[in-house]
């Protein structure tokens, strides 16, 4: 790939992300078709997800890494670094991941200094933790240096008003995945069912959950939740099976030995991306038990997928694509007793699960790829159609001493 953009006539666009998985070139590749679009990768590692490394040859575009690992940078070393890249690729307007890290505060600080319009992307929710007033009004500071904002749903475009900005400038589809990818994988993976559930070692039927083995994802809750639904379903109950892993799988083991589970829940283990659609397509319904998330994309995928889905309703997505009863029940995560009832619904045989699955892939329909690319490139219209007026003197401020505090702690 050639440091060439492509698109004459077209807005140059730089898209900030931590690290570049298969979610986010899918996206990007899509964003292609409505502006000139440089990829920038603050980090080419990344501590939390053990996604293999997309090679370059997946981009419609040109990708630059601004650090081989940006948390082992020294905050000035790291500004540099960003601020090299910008100036690299000059663009007309910076999507940033977030208003947290350093290196996008960095990013965003390059943007307020060159008077170049920032859209801020974000799926943070006024539910995703207890807020205080004091860090709140950091934030409504650190806010208006955006001009513009691209957000994952509802909730997401409530708190980023609620944080000062104009809703006119808030457009959303953030939260998206290449909805083919798992449609077509999941109709390939029950065309050759026998087989691969033999080569993979899973039941039939069963309850999907794919995550990481975390404290938030309520995993202890949702065995919980499975012990019950057995003692109700008898000898028609499902099994489960928890594709993920992380630091709770040693007891997450214990807990499923614990409960009597053994034969019942299985633990595949991590996936990547090119194998779990198999497991959605032999799956009959997914679960997503979550007490905060702030979006859930493994609920797009399943539903992309064709199954119905069970989605707490902390998750960030649930209010925008879970219908109770159509394409499948939202509950609350910290009441077992819901859950165990929801899957009892799900899997009764008077529910038409195949409807239930149909129904979402319409609905997931709406939230593509393109989706991202056509509301971001709104979200850029808005910001350069916007007065380019100084930005505001206190939040550069506090966005210089919020990486000044990260330099701090790091050391």
């Amino acid at each position: 790939m050639t440091n060439a953009v492509p698109g004459d006539g077209l807005p140059r666009v730089a898209i900030l992300f931590h690290r570049f998985g298969p979610y986010h070139i899918s996206r990007l590749n899509a964003a292609t078709r409505y502006m000139a679009v440089i990829g920038i990768e603050f980090s080419g590692a990344d501590r939390t997800y053990a996604w293999n490394d997309v090679g370059c040859d997946a981009n419609l575009f040109p990708r630059w890494v601004v650090s081989p690992d940006i948390e082992a940078e020294h905050v000035p070393t790291m500004i540099r670094k960003v601020s090299e890249a910008l100036d690299r690729a000059a663009p007309d307007a910076v999507a940033i991941a977030g208003w947290s890290h350093p290196g996008a505060l960095a990013a965003l600080l390059w943007c307020a200094r060159r008077r170049i319009p920032a859209i801020v992307m974000s799926d943070s929710a006024e539910i995703d933790e207890n807020r205080r007033s004091w860090r709140e009004a950091i934030k409504r500071r650190i806010v208006a240096l955006f001009g513009a904002g691209l957000v994952a749903g509802g909730p997401h475009r409530r708190y980023l008003m609620a944080l000062g900005m104009n809703n006119a400038l808030i457009r959303d589809g953030l939260d998206v995945v290449d909805n083919d990818h798992f449609a077509a994988g999941a109709i390939a993976a029950r065309a050759d069912a026998k087989a691969l559930r033999e080569g993979l070692g899973l039941p039939r039927p069963y309850f999907l959950t794919s995550c990481r083995f975390v404290a938030k994802k309520n995993l202890f809750a949702l065995l919980a939740a499975y012990r019950r639904y057995r003692a109700m379903a008898a000898s028609s109950a499902w099994d489960l099976v928890l594709v993920g892993d992380g630091p709770l799988v040693a007891e997450l083991r214990a807990a499923i030995s614990g409960h009597g589970l053994e034969s019942c829940v299985h633990l595949p283990g991590f996936r990547q991306y090119e194998e779990l659609p198999r497991y959605y397509g032999l799956a009959s319904a997914f679960i997503l038990p979550s007490t905060s998330e702030q979006w859930g994309l493994v609920v797009n995928e399943a539903m992309a997928a064709g199954l119905p889905v069970l989605v707490s309703t902390r998750c960030g997505c649930a209010e925008d694509l879970v219908r109770a009863g159509v394409n499948g029940y939202p509950f609350n995560p910290f009441n077992v007793t819901e859950l165990s009832e929801v899957m009892q619904s799900v899997a009764s045989a008077n529910v038409d699960r195949e409807a239930m699955g149909k129904a979402g892939q319409v609905t997931i329909a709406e939230w593509s790829t393109d989706r991202f690319g056509r509301e971001l490139r709104v979200a850029v219209d808005g910001a350069l159609a916007s007065p380019r007026r100084a930005p505001d003197r206190i939040g550069r401020w506090l966005a210089m001493l919020l990486l000044c505090r990260t330099e701090r702690t790091d050391g």
